[in-house]
């Protein structure tokens, strides 16, 4: 029975996981949108964002499970991309997906987020980039408990928060 348990919380964390994707992989993605806004070098990235954000949002990496600052962060909001605080989420779409990473079920506006497939470490994911910057996000899953049926699970570290200064 503890294997069983063990192997369904392996499982479950693996789902949520991001990892550095493949060269391979960027080129045969299938993408929503097909260009971005902001188009810097990956030396000027690397002077503006931390070395845990860049390889995060630059190598498509992945923060430890539970340890991002917003995981179980509810103020109200806006969730921005990290990298160029491109609005991406609201605080009204953000949920606890009880997976280590925050969750929300919808982008703030269409076109806000491309999508790309993913298929290093033997699974097909749908990986999430900022349509603006390009920069990993983390993966959308169609296991969403709302009424989209999605989960988008970010890595805390590819995002920023601006909250609400209305009372």
């Amino acid at each position: 029975m503890k294997l069983l348990v063990l192997s369904f919380i392996t499982i479950s964390l693996l789902s949520c996981s991001q990892s550095k994707l493949k060269e391979t992989n960027m080129e045969n993605s299938n993408l929503k949108h097909t260009s971005v806004n902001v188009q810097k070098s990956e030396e000027e990235w690397k002077k503006e964002l931390t070395s845990e954000q860049y390889y995060v949002m630059r190598e498509a990496g992945t923060e430890r499970p539970f340890s991002g600052e917003y995981n179980m962060h509810f103020e109200k909001g806006i969730y921005t991309c990290g990298a160029c605080s491109e609005p991406l989420f609201t605080s009204e779409s953000k949920f606890d997906g009880h997976c280590g990473w925050p969750s929300f079920d919808k982008e703030i506006a269409e076109g806000k987020i491309i999508e790309k497939k993913d298929t290093s470490h033997g699974m097909i994911r749908t990986e999430i980039v900022c349509a603006n910057c390009g920069s990993h996000l983390g993966h959308v899953f169609d296991d969403g408990p709302t009424d989209t049926g999605l989960r988008y699970c970010v890595n805390s570290l590819s995002l920023g928060f601006e909250g609400d200064s209305i009372k």
